[in-house]
């Protein structure tokens, strides 16, 4: 069973460039470690039960031979930075991958099988999952993690997971553009076993959008009706992931924050929810935006 989008995979040029972007962002960022024999390594900034992940390419030749391999989800990760980076996959959490990869199939997915996945912390922790990818009939941004190490323990790879100054504590929504709304949540539906949504309308990212609730988590699929965040993604980059929301527990503190680190202050907007939200801009934010959402 999909459980809840795990986290998003910001995909930057220069490791230690993005974790100081994010910093002052206000997210508490630490290095992740290095993937063994993919060539690429990462920073985590983790939530209580999520988190937002930052990848580049450690090693080039070891990251182009792991590319070369069939069903690789790396395979174009140096175009998509070199095409400015941002968000490049929303990754869904399941309970039990080999069931989920059969019933994807059982509804005609191309989907991998799952496949064991780890990453060594600088502190030596050993991290352990297993992921499934889609096939090239089923070209989404998105692919599917289960993993083996307890939440307990991913926590602690970082020194206080939870607590950054922006006081994020949790992912709200991942949002991807599309030029067809309905056929792409058509897709969507099939891929995730899930009934396609209503369509409704997005009024801080202008777009109107289908939004599939997995467990606590939003994955808006969303298509611009107007000029604003969607289709400026839209036209930048054509279809693909553009947004992550962040639930906040002080609008007030996360705009403190980043305007303390010189930053100027974030655009606002107003939900449908009738909430107000902000939006870091790419410019600031690796290539992606970044949306805080909360109480003043």
């Amino acid at each position: 069973m999909f459980v809840r989008i795990d986290h998003v995979m910001v995909c930057v040029p220069d490791l230690d460039a993005g974790m100081a972007q994010y910093r002052r962002l206000g997210f508490s960022v630490h290095p992740g470690g290095v993937h063994p024999g993919r060539g690429t390594h990462n920073a985590i900034a983790f939530n209580h039960d999520d988190y937002l992940e930052l990848m580049a390419i450690r090693d080039r030749a070891e990251y182009q031979r792991a590319a070369a391999g069939s069903r690789s989800q790396d395979g174009g990760l140096a175009s998509f930075i070199a095409a400015g980076g941002g968000i490049r996959f929303v990754i869904v959490q399941s309970n039990d991958l080999a069931a989920d990869v059969a019933d994807m199939r059982s509804r005609g997915v191309e989907v991998s099988d799952a496949t064991p996945g780890s990453r060594r912390t600088p502190a030596g922790q050993e991290l352990h999952w297993k992921l499934a990818v889609l096939g090239a009939a089923n070209p989404l941004p998105i692919f599917f993690i289960e993993h083996i190490t307890p939440i307990e323990s991913r926590r602690a790879q970082v020194p206080h997971a939870g607590s950054h100054p922006n006081r994020v504590y949790a992912l709200e929504r991942a949002y991807i553009v599309t030029p067809d709304v309905a056929s792409a949540a058509a897709m969507y539906a099939k891929v995730l076993g899930m009934p396609a949504p209503t369509i409704g309308k997005g009024t801080v990212i202008m777009a109107d959008m289908a939004v599939f609730q997995i467990g606590p988590t939003g994955l808006g699929i969303a298509q611009p009706y107007a000029d604003g965040p969607a289709a400026e993604a839209l036209a930048r980059r054509g279809p693909g992931c553009f947004q992550a929301l962040y639930r906040t527990s002080s609008m007030d503190a996360a705009a403190r924050w980043i305007e303390l680190q010189g930053l100027a202050p974030l655009a606002r907007g107003v939900r449908n929810t009738g909430e107000h939200a902000m939006l870091a801009t790419p410019d600031i934010a690796g290539g992606a935006y970044i949306g805080f959402v909360g109480p003043q």
